[in-house]
């Protein structure tokens, strides 16, 4: 059976989860990980993507990017995944698979879902009991979000920087987001979405995302979706 194909669209987020193969480690040391983040950066400028949050845990990456083109974070990932693999098998003297095949993606509904998506990232290390605040974790996009430290992955997402007038109030802002946990229904959501390759958002921008791509984004049975009226492209994924 065929797989289905992603849903990728220009400029609209996407949120991707890649794991090590069979859940294993695919980060063994501290260069790992910098080795790693060097290389994400490289390529998402030369693929056109823009990193805005990332997490990187002992099996697997989390990242939020939006891309100039729909097939930019499929070259990104395809690229620094085999730059990394080669890397691994070389420093630690292996071979074979280190990935478990396709990476898993979901588009992320702007307004309503960006920022709920980043702080779904930054506060897995805190949900895995790797750390008691997010800050604690040095391989994330946390401490460049919320507290301002310099970190070249890291291309703030426009509705990050609308958060504040100046550094000082949007890293003020964002801080304040974690003063509490996301509800388990919306990190179930999240983590629904993902898996399964659908869209991210209320049911308009997956009806949206359906029309426009002419395949279904929500769970359920396979086939061309309903057409939808056309929408001028300003305002095709706003809410009313």
């Amino acid at each position: 059976m065929p797989r289905r194909a992603r849903l990728t669209l220009p400029n609209l987020p996407l949120h991707i989860i890649q794991r090590g193969n069979n859940r294993q480690a695919c980060f063994f040391a501290g260069e790992d990980y910098q080795w790693y983040l060097r290389w994400l950066g490289e390529y998402a400028r030369q693929a056109g993507c823009r990193v805005h949050a990332y997490v990187l845990m002992t099996n697997h990456v989390h990242l939020l990017l939006s891309a100039d083109r729909a097939d930019a974070a499929g070259q990104l990932m395809k690229a620094l995944g085999q730059r990394y693999v080669q890397y691994v098998n070389r420093t630690y003297q292996r071979s074979g698979t280190l990935w478990e095949g396709r990476f898993r993606s979901c588009l992320t509904q702007e307004d309503a879902y960006l920022l709920t998506c980043q702080r779904y990232i930054e506060l897995n290390p805190v949900r895995a009991d790797m750390a008691s605040h997010p800050a604690d974790h040095r391989w994330s996009s946390y401490r460049a979000n919320a507290q301002g430290e310099a970190d070249p992955v890291v291309t703030p997402h426009p509705l990050y920087t609308a958060l504040g007038a100046d550094a000082s109030a949007r890293l003020a802002a964002y801080r304040e987001l974690f003063r509490f946990e996301l509800e388990p229904g919306l990190v179930d959501e999240i983590r629904r979405a993902t898996n399964g390759n659908f869209a991210l958002g209320n049911e308009r921008f997956a009806a949206q995302v359906s029309s426009v791509l002419g395949r279904r984004a929500t769970p359920g049975k396979s086939g061309r979706p309903r057409q939808m009226p056309k929408l001028d492209s300003g305002g095709l994924f706003d809410d009313p």
